[in-house]
């Protein structure tokens, strides 16, 4: 008989915080228009359209006008031509070429090998010039073009933004409701019911993975309907990863707030958190960019683990059991925030 008075509180304390959440207009732009407009301006940038031209220049003596005429027959190369090589190289060193080619003999190559265009660039001149000069490819070869759903940016892009999403509205949520009712000695008068710590802060997670729930399926139902990303694995996988990664991040959440004084201070404290996730968990790009001393630390991150995951079911189709290493990350992250968000929390 005991057991449904104990719960009373937390049931009546989701749904205090769920209409409260309805009444925040601008906790219903980040959550849902927010990435969404995020998704639609990269995808459109990234969209399935022949590559851009690659601005190249030319300088030197004599017979740059059949150089130039050479370049001009690859549809990838835009040529343009400079009076001397002091101007050619102060346009590559600003940026508005990708190559400087100086006209001599033999020719010579002015690049920056850092520049994924320049080496570009310099791969598709040396090809036309050889080409012109009468180079034959003693093998023969053909092309066949590929377009695959899940091989394209926004497709790498979507689960990204989607872990983003759970991960920046759980913390950011949580923590400013509890600060905001802190200040406001709204916590204050709770410490006179009979409720538990446990209560209130289950409530904030129950009430916020609910909002998420709903934002989860905004976020993937538009990225089928608009750009057919595809969710090759099982539809009951891909609900009980966005549970487990929705718990994880609401544990953090109540870490941030459950202490913290004032707006200032949960703010620092979320930056801390949330910005090295947003630069190293690979939302925008992939975190093997950086170098392999950081590889450990980087798939430790819950957002890492959390966009491996997604991305695992979403674009690959695997199913819950080939992703034991991450679910094991975000489960320790979640269980850890939580259990020191209880053993720390205060009232006022």
């Amino acid at each position: 008989m005991s057991s449904p008075r104990r719960s009373y509180p937390l049931f009546e304390l989701i749904r205090a915080r769920l209409l409260e959440i309805a009444r925040e207009p601008e906790a219903i732009f980040w959550v849902f228009f927010f990435p969404i407009g995020m998704a639609l301006a990269l995808g459109f940038a990234f969209r399935d359209k022949a590559p851009e031209p690659v601005s190249v220049g030319i300088t030197g003596r004599a017979q740059t006008s059949v150089l130039r005429e050479a370049l001009t027959r690859s549809a990838l190369l835009k040529p343009q031509v400079f009076s001397s090589i002091e101007e050619g190289r102060a346009a590559l060193r600003v940026g508005k070429i990708a190559l400087l080619v100086e006209n001599g003999s033999p020719i010579v190559y002015w690049y920056d090998p850092t520049r994924p265009d320049s080496r570009l660039a310099k791969f598709e001149v040396d090809q036309a010039l050889q080409g012109a000069a009468g180079r034959k490819d003693p093998v023969a070869v053909r092309d066949e073009l590929v377009r695959e759903k899940g091989s394209r940016y926004i497709d790498f892009l979507l689960p990204g933004l989607l872990g983003l999403n759970l991960l920046s509205t759980s913390v950011w949520g949580i923590s400013y409701s509890i600060v905001n009712a802190r200040l406001k000695k709204t916590l204050k008068l709770m410490t006179a019911t009979p409720m538990r710590r446990s209560d209130y802060l289950l409530a904030q997670m129950l009430s916020r993975f609910a909002l998420l729930a709903l934002e989860a399926a905004v976020i993937v139902v538009f990225g089928l309907l608009v750009f057919q990303v595809p969710l090759r694995g099982s539809f009951s996988a891909f609900v009980l990863l966005c549970a487990v990664c929705g718990l994880s991040f609401t544990g953090l959440g109540l870490l941030c707030g459950s202490r913290v004084q004032t707006i200032e201070g949960v703010n620092g404290l979320i930056n801390l958190i949330l910005v090295p996730m947003w630069l190293f968990s690979g939302v925008f790009f992939s975190p093997d960019r950086f170098p392999k001393a950081l590889h450990g630390p980087i798939q430790a991150l819950p957002l890492t683990a959390a966009n491996d995951a997604l991305r695992a079911v979403m674009l690959e189709g695997r199913g819950l059991s080939t992703l034991a290493p991450q679910i094991a990350v975000l489960a320790v992250w979640g269980i850890i925030s939580y259990a020191i968000a209880l053993k720390i929390f205060r009232w006022q």
